[in-house]
């Protein structure tokens, strides 16, 4: 469908956050994006990016990931090439998700964490979390696709308690 508005291309999600005082558990954030079609648009994606993989088709990827929150600028940074993503893909759910390895940590808990969505040079979005602070997970952003089938960015923070896995099952309701 051809239109003259334009949506969202390609957004980049940036996420930082401070190390963990010596001797606890490191702070270990992650980014994760799920992918809906437009039959499933709640419960299982049809897939995920995560540390250590990207889309089948390379249009979401996992620039930078960090373990620890060492280090200068963003700590994890994923790119999300909305344009090319094929016609049956109707929605991106980004999150982000603590590693609970270390026993359980909530944002309130990880100092200066926060997460930047930009198209280009624009802010989309700039948050700290503070709204979910007893959460251990969060939804970001979620962008889908409009009647002309062009991206548009739902904003606002959703807190779950949950580890990284149970929250990648949930993060699409």
């Amino acid at each position: 469908m051809s239109t003259l508005n334009k949506g969202i291309e390609k957004a980049e999600v940036t996420l930082k956050w401070d190390p963990s005082p010596v001797g606890e558990p490191d702070n270990d954030l992650d980014l994760i994006a799920a992918t809906y079609e437009a039959d499933t648009l709640a419960g299982k994606p049809v897939y995920l990016v995560h540390f250590d993989s990207r889309s089948p088709d390379g249009t979401i990827t996992l620039n930078r990931d960090s373990r620890t929150g060492q280090g200068f600028g963003s700590d994890e940074v994923m790119t999300l090439e909305l344009e090319r993503l094929a016609e049956r893909y109707t929605r991106v759910v980004v999150g982000v998700a603590i590693q609970q390895g270390g026993g359980r940590k909530t944002f309130g808990e990880v100092p200066h964490t926060e997460v930047q969505i930009r198209e280009g040079y624009t802010d989309l979005v700039q948050d700290d979390f503070a709204s979910v602070a007893p959460s251990t997970a969060a939804v970001v952003a979620v962008f889908a696709r409009d009647a002309d089938g062009e991206w548009r960015l739902q904003k606002g923070l959703r807190g779950f308690d949950a580890d990284p896995n149970t929250f990648t099952a949930l993060m699409g309701t």
